[in-house]
């Protein structure tokens, strides 16, 4: 049911009526609960249906963002963090062209954020441009850090997946108040987002809740083992003075925990060790029930087989924590032959990457390796898996690398990790974005990318071939599309192997 009053618009869902608010010609609802508040005794339990409210809720404001750090690295300027307290942060927000209209297709975004920090409330994913082209578009909130991710081996894991797992179910009963369509739904999501987006195409209880998905700078290298997941929760029991316990942690108020995890996180994050280099302590924990297999040997199997998935990477994601910290700067030859070693790439690696990058310094080399190693590689290793299994039906892949430089950081950041999220949502009026994309960024570049995630989300091909073996064809995304097969196609078969 859906009405109108004094131009405010009104939708009833499963939890009671919800007044919304007009948001650049389109309608918005703001901070929806899709589960019950995550603390008491649902503290580190798997989500609840939501708790029902009488009258009319307002929709008006985002709701609570889920407890985290904001102390970050240098680089998390580049991309602004919220924080909104209350409990009640299990919550959703909805941007829709018409309430009144129907069968119109629904994105669903979910945040990245090393699986630590972030929330659907970031000024730069309001979806009012998707709702302007037709879209019904969603973000989410999911239970960060040890919260979310925290494996103990009590038959409980993976929280933060099963919020997610959550919000869709709450999709497939609710979205058609607002026009949507539950048969038409597209995950999409960056980094962390994409990872768990890869996941959620290996979990047998997200079976059936998406069709479509799309996944930016991220796929499923940093999911944990059981074994190495209980250690990071025996080191953060440790560092705490409590045995590792699900009971244990609970009484360690949220912000106490919250701040140990996140020094555990950075302490992963300068270490010396190459084996934690790509590893995260709070991530997909391949629990043998939540998520049965690694997502890549799930895959190979044919799960998440007739789900089309649009792929891909930023050329230089790397360089969005090389440059703002200056790390970039300080390579030389000897610590990029070390780290490149280091990694497992064979002899003569840096040689075949300076060799496509003549002018390159060893820092622009380590940027190009790391970028490689950690991002493009996982996500063509995800295509790989696909078609080993044998793509569903109409199903396929389709691969992109997201090509437009920044003008940030006098031109050093480059086409760098998230660069592409203010241009797929045309947003580059969000002045929390400018830090990222400069204060007069390309309008051509958001109609392009912009332009063919909505064209898949809403045809389900964004406009190049499909990705297979024998081309390996892929989007270069800038002012226009270029489509190249195998870019950089020697630089890949170093990795051959590599996850």
């Amino acid at each position: 049911m859906t009405r109108t009053v004094n131009s405010s618009p009104v939708v009833r869902v499963t939890g009671g009526r919800l007044r919304g608010r007009r948001d650049q010609g389109v309608a918005a609802f703001l901070g929806i609960p899709y589960a019950a508040p995550p603390f008491g005794a649902r503290r580190m339990r798997p989500p609840e249906p939501p708790l029902r409210w009488e009258g009319e809720r307002s929709a008006l404001d985002y709701g609570p963002t889920c407890p985290k750090d904001n102390d970050g690295l240098e680089s998390a300027m580049l991309f602004p963090e919220v924080a909104i307290p209350g409990e009640e942060c299990l919550n959703l927000n909805v941007w829709t062209p018409d309430p009144r209209a129907a069968n119109l297709p629904v994105l669903v975004w979910i945040h990245g954020g090393m699986f630590t920090k972030g929330s659907g409330s970031v000024a730069g994913y309001r979806g009012v441009s998707f709702a302007r082209d037709g879209v019904v578009c969603v973000t989410i909130n999911y239970r960060l850090g040890a919260e979310g991710f925290l494996y103990l081996d009590d038959g409980t894991a993976n929280l933060g997946l099963l919020d997610q797992i959550a919000a869709l179910e709450w999709v497939q009963s609710n979205i058609a108040a607002f026009g949507g369509d539950p048969g038409k739904v597209t995950v999409a999501g960056q980094s962390a987002g994409a990872a768990s987006i890869i996941t959620l195409m290996a979990m047998p209880r997200a079976r059936g809740l998406f069709h479509q998905a799309i996944a930016q700078s991220g796929a499923a290298a940093q999911t944990l083992t059981a074994e190495a997941a209980e250690g990071v929760a025996s080191r953060l029991a440790g560092s705490l003075g409590v045995v590792p316990t699900r009971e244990a942690f609970g009484e360690v108020p949220v912000e106490r925990l919250t701040r140990a995890a996140s020094a555990l996180l950075k302490e992963v994050q300068t270490t010396t060790n190459p084996a934690s280099w790509d590893s995260l302590p709070f991530a997909p924990v391949v629990d043998g029930d939540t998520l049965p297999a690694h997502p890549l040997d799930a895959l190979r199997r044919g799960a998440g087989g007739g789900v089309r998935l649009l792929a891909g990477w930023n050329r230089d994601d790397s360089r969005f924590g090389l440059v703002p910290t200056g790390l970039i700067d300080i390579v030389d030859e000897p610590i990029l032959s070390a780290v490149v070693g280091a990694l497992g790439a064979p002899g003569g690696t840096v040689e075949l990457y300076r060799a496509a990058r003549p002018a390159a310094s060893d820092g622009d080399l380590l940027a190009a390796v790391t970028t490689d190693c950690f991002v493009r590689i996982p996500g063509i290793r995800v295509a790989e898996a696909r078609l080993e299994a044998g793509e569903t039906g109409e199903a396929g892949t389709w691969m992109y690398r997201f090509d437009h430089e920044t003008p940030s950081f006098a031109g050093r950041l480059g086409a760098a990790h998230a660069v592409e999220i203010p241009y797929v949502f045309d947003l580059l009026d969000e002045e929390s974005s400018h830090a990222l994309i400069g204060d007069e960024p390309c309008q051509a570049v958001a109609d392009t990318a912009h332009g063919a995630w909505v064209r898949f989300v809403t045809d389900g091909e964004p406009g190049w071939p499909r990705y297979n073996l024998a081309e390996r064809s892929t989007a270069l995304i800038d002012q226009q599309i270029t489509v190249v097969n195998d870019p950089g196609g020697a630089e890949r078969e170093v990795w051959a192997g590599r996850r």
